[in-house]
């Protein structure tokens, strides 16, 4: 870790070593501009996000679009997406057996560094506690336990960048009593000896992970048993610290305050970014962009704000487009005025507004792609502000100026997947998505159907459940055909191209 130069050389560090160097603060918790970097991988400066990753992939953006279209330069990958099969069979990521297995098998460039984790964030809770060997996990195919020792062999063959360490939280419980919050700090204390033991035992020959260790959401009196281990026999080991309470800054050890600070306390608006930001946080994930892509809205925001055109005017502004509504289906207007990204230079409301109408996949990927834009620009506003020295002032200008959360979602979101619902809700009766298609009712459907088969020389079933519906389309093929050998009439169709 390097506190002053600017300048610091890359090729002079380990090739696996993170270089986190602090360009400006003005105190511990403050808000901070600083560089993260590794070689090989694209410089990050900070405050600034990192892409949140659905099974190795950010939601509606493809791998070749992200490269296009998206200015990241990481990305959180978690474990729990690839780990379905475990224990029973090796998950295929784990049959990879190439350099840099993770990167290869989700497919990101080269320069885009990986951070991998246990959960998702947000993480879904699951039934089962953790133990003290194991930590629950939700898979696609349901809740699963691994153990700390599974997640440490799996971050030496993966090979990612970055590794945040086990943490046990009871993810979803509202009350968590001192005793569970004892057993907390212990355990977690327990699995970072077990991952810094199995990044040491890697030869020189391997690539080598950094680690961040996590710092759990409690008081600090009650994890003052592993902060203690953290400072005295930690820290050459760790490169970075999680923090799951942005909240409780104030209550790092002085030792630790030097390490970069990755957010996984998960914020509900640019707002509270801005509040963790302002404690000093430097890299965040933010789960609200997908769900505001979700729910076809368009974020619309910029920091600083801009200055309010009438002095008289007193109601804040919204963070976000509603895309579904009917009001922007004749707009030839970009998303926002002024942004750069490729929805808004190269479509228009009205457009994207039709793709979601007709559930068209594209209008969630144009609509993501520019919310990513968005939230690039507003950190880019972020550490311009703080460079400038204005940063609390602007901060409450941009209050003033906004709306305190995002618009709420009016229209249906593309498919949802199962571990988008929360746990109590998967023993619910019913499905998750409507029907795309429904069965003919009534009593015209009914007629016309028999007249159908009238028309072909079919009498009505007595057995209604048992009735073969004929698809008149189906049929137009073979019209002609009549008295040509079935084999010969499979061999004569084609398809034919609409453009002619």
């Amino acid at each position: 870790m390097s506190s002053a130069n600017p300048a610091a050389n890359l090729n002079q560090l380990p090739p696996e070593m993170l270089d986190f160097t602090l360009l400006k603060t003005t105190g511990a918790l403050a808000p901070r501009l600083a560089r993260l970097s590794l070689a090989g991988r694209k410089p990050i400066l900070t405050p600034a996000f990192i892409g949140n990753t659905s099974r190795g992939v950010i939601p509606h953006v493809s791998q070749d679009n992200f490269r296009k279209c998206v200015g990241l330069n990481g990305v959180y990958v978690a474990l729990e997406d690839f780990v379905e099969k475990h224990p029973q069979k090796t998950p295929p990521i784990f049959l990879y057996d190439v350099p840099d297995p993770l990167r290869r098998f989700i497919a990101f460039p080269q320069d885009t560094l990986l951070v991998l984790g246990a959960r998702r964030t947000p993480p879904i809770p699951c039934p089962n506690a953790n133990t003290n060997t194991e930590i629950s996990l939700l898979t696609s195919v349901g809740f699963k336990a691994m153990s700390s020792d599974y997640y440490a062999a799996a971050a030496r063959k993966l090979q990612p960048d970055i590794v945040v360490g086990l943490a046990d939280i009871p993810f979803g419980q509202e009350a968590v009593g001192t005793k569970r919050k004892d057993k907390m700090s212990d355990r977690t204390e327990t699995w970072m000896r077990d991952i810094t033991a199995k990044r040491s035992s890697i030869g020189k020959d391997e690539k080598r992970f950094s680690i961040f260790a996590p710092i759990l959401p409690i008081e600090r009196d009650l994890q003052s048993w592993y902060l203690e281990h953290l400072m005295e026999n930690m820290l050459d080991k760790i490169s970075g610290l999680a923090i799951y309470d942005a909240y409780l800054l104030d209550e790092l050890p002085e030792e630790l305050l030097r390490f970069p600070r990755l957010s996984l306390h998960v914020p509900a608006s640019p707002q509270e970014l801005l509040r963790q930001v302002s404690l000093g946080m430097d890299i965040f994930t933010i789960p609200f962009v997908s769900s505001a892509t979700d729910a076809g809205i368009a974020l619309d925001f910029t920091f600083p704000a801009p200055e309010k055109s009438d002095s008289s005017e007193s109601s804040r502004q919204s963070l976000g487009i509603d895309m579904w509504q009917a009001s922007h289906a004749e707009s030839v207007t970009p998303l926002t005025e002024g942004c750069t990204c490729y929805a808004c230079t190269t479509h228009h409301r009205a457009y994207i507004q039709h793709l979601l109408s007709a559930k068209e996949m594209l209008g969630w990927v144009l609509i993501q792609i520019h919310n990513h834009g968005i939230l690039d620009a507003f950190f880019a506003g972020v550490r311009t502000s703080i460079e400038s020295g204005t940063f609390d002032a602007d901060v409450a200008a941009y209050e003033a100026f906004y709306e305190p959360t995002l618009p709420e979602k009016t229209g249906q979101g593309p498919r949802v997947r199962g571990y988008q619902f929360q746990s109590q809700e998967h023993g619910k009766a019913g499905k998750k998505n409507p029907k795309g298609f429904k069965k003919l009712n009534g009593e015209a459907e009914m007629n016309g159907e028999v007249r159908l088969k009238a028309a072909h020389g079919q009498q009505p079933n007595r057995k209604p459940a048992m009735r073969d519906v004929i698809d008149d389309e189906a049929l137009l093929g073979l019209v002609g055909m009549e008295r040509v050998e079935p084999e010969v009439q499979m061999e004569s169709l084609k398809v034919e191209d609409d453009s002619s």
